[in-house]
Order: structure tokens, then C-alpha cells, then sequence
């Protein structure tokens, strides 16, 4: 099953509309193209990739204007072309495959990380020091993949047309010596290079803040390009990345990370506070 990317869920999307604008059930539309309840409304939620064939089947029969079915056949040969994500689907669980997936996509990216740097932003050693540390024993191959496919992920940052990415980290994580205290250093000096990014926000929410909202875990939220597409959040949970994209769901995540914009300090005050726990050697 190929993970599901922005491009699969906007078709999904669009099915849907057409379907219901026709006023069509998902068992009347399924029985007129031979096909099942279910598995249409697998296509509708982008859980299983539709054919082009079949995505002509249908907006044929929900009447659509030909100019919108070129364009959603085009789309379904656009999410059937695989990402470099792929090739590390035998390391990666899917729920990694599938926040890759839309990550790849995402035109802004809000993350907030209480323990640890921000992904996007991890040193190689960092990396491979957070990944000696996983729930599950990796063997050093098993390592240097995931390292390679999350420095392919940091590749986004460094585009022609780049995501804008907020990064907003627990001044915790800036103390606690992943890898010890050389990889520590090698990686502050790397969150200031990338703070110089025109397309990198990295805000640090000082310890005497307290306890604040958002204390639990990591977030992410994702926006896209296309209206048609809305944002998604994205938990760090023990089993994994867990996506939400329910309506409630993300008003409580977009409330949490306006809070911690709100309590974390300004990107020059961050600038200011790596640099002093550099010169105090943390």
C-alpha cells in the first residue's frame, strides 16, 4: 500500500465531491462501475491508490466536465509515481511513510519538539545517537538508513522553492547531550546556520516558562499549497506518527502551537541563547 500523499488525498477529495454532487451513495456508484462499497471509499480517503482508468470511470458517470476529468486522471498518474521515501520502506514503518509522504508535499511546516532538536534540523551524529536510543534495538545498518532517509528529508529545506519551516524547540532539548557533548556542540552550531535559512524560524521556549501548553509531546503541523487541501497535524506517540486530520482535532493543535509562538522566545533572542550555551560550552 503506497502512503498516502497530499496528491492522493486531493484526488480523494475530489472524488468525493463529484460523487455526491451527481447524488450518488458510495453502494450506487460502486455497483455502477462493478466495484465494491468499500472500495471506493477507500479511493474517496486515499487508504488504497486509484487507477486513471478508473478514476475516468468514474467522473464519467458522475457527469464531470471534461476538463476536470483530464485534470483528476492527471492527478492519479501523479500519485502513483513514487517518492524516494520508497526505497526505505523496509526500514520505515508506515505511519513514518505516510508523514513522509505529506511532508514531502507540505509547502509550510510548524514544529514543535519538547526533548529533542527538530528532525529537519538533526546533525548526521545527532541522528544516529537518537536512533541508538529508539524503543527497538536497531543494528548499525538499520541505523545509518534511517539516518540517510532523514537527512533526505532535511534536502526540502535547501530547494529552489523550499518549504517555509517554524521550528520551535523546548530549551531542554538544547541542554540534554544526545550523543555526548562534541555531537551536542556540532549540532547547536548547526541550528544557527540553518536560522540564517530565509525559510527557517526557529524559536526556543525558555525553561522559566514553566509548564506550559504543548509540554507532552512533539507536533507537527502541516499546510499545502492548494486550497483543496486542508492542514494536518501530526503527535509523536510510544507506536509512532499518529495524523489527525479531524476538524476538532486540529483547532486544539493550531491553539497549542499559537501558545507556544506566544511563550517561546523571539528567533533573535534564540540566536542569542545558542550562542551563550556555546560559549558556556552548555
Amino acid at each position: 500500500m503506497a502512503p498516502k500523499t497530499a496528491r492522493a488525498r486531493r484526488l480523494g477529495f475530489a472524488l468525493r465531491a463529484f460523487r455526491e454532487a451527481a447524488g450518488l451513495t458510495l453502494e450506487e456508484a460502486a455497483d455502477e462501475i462493478n466495484s465494491t462499497r468499500s472500495t471506493l471509499s477507500r479511493y474517496e480517503n486515499a487508504q488504497t491508490l486509484i487507477s486513471p482508468a478508473t478514476v475516468r470511470a468514474l467522473l464519467t458517470l458522475y457527469r464531470v466536465a471534461q476538463d476536470e476529468v483530464a485534470t483528476a486522471v492527471q492527478l492519479a498518474k501523479d500519485a502513483r509515481i513514487p517518492g524516494w521515501w520508497q526505497s526505505y520502506s523496509y526500514v520505515l514503518d508506515r505511519r513514518t511513510l505516510d508523514f513522509i509522504a505529506l511532508e514531502a508535499d507540505a509547502t509550510g511546516i510548524a514544529n514543535f519538539e519538547p526533548s529533542v532538536i527538530p528532525g529537519l534540523l538533526q546533525t548526521a551524529d545527532y541522528i544516529r545517537a537518537v536512533m541508538r536510543g529508539a524503543p527497538h534495538i536497531l543494528t548499525d545498518p538499520d541505523v545509518e538508513q534511517r539516518v540517510q532517509a532523514r537527512l533526505s528529508r532535511q534536502q526540502r529545506l535547501v530547494e529552489s522553492e523550499p518549504p517555509i519551516f517554524e521550528a520551535i524547540i523546548d530549551e531542554g532539548a538544547l541542554l540534554r547531550p544526545v550523543g555526548g557533548a562534541d555531537v551536542l556542540t556540532a549540532q547547536l552550531n548547526h541550528l544557527l546556520k540553518a536560522s540564517e535559512l530565509p525559510n527557517v524560524t526557529i524559536q526556543v521556549v525558555p525553561l522559566s516558562a514553566g509548564y506550559y501548553r504543548g509540554t507532552g509531546g512533539s507536533l507537527h503541523i502541516l499546510e499545502f499549497a492548494d486550497p483543496e487541501d486542508p492542514i494536518l497535524a501530526s503527535v509523536e506517540t510510544v507506536a509512532g506518527q499518529l495524523t489527525l486530520d479531524r476538524p476538532a482535532d486540529l483547532r486544539t493543535c493550531t491553539k497549542v502551537m499559537e501558545q507556544l509562538r506566544a511563550v517561546a522566545l523571539s528567533p533573535d533572542a534564540t540566536r542569542d541563547l545558542i550562542s551563550r550555551l556555546l560559549r558556556k560550552g552548555h
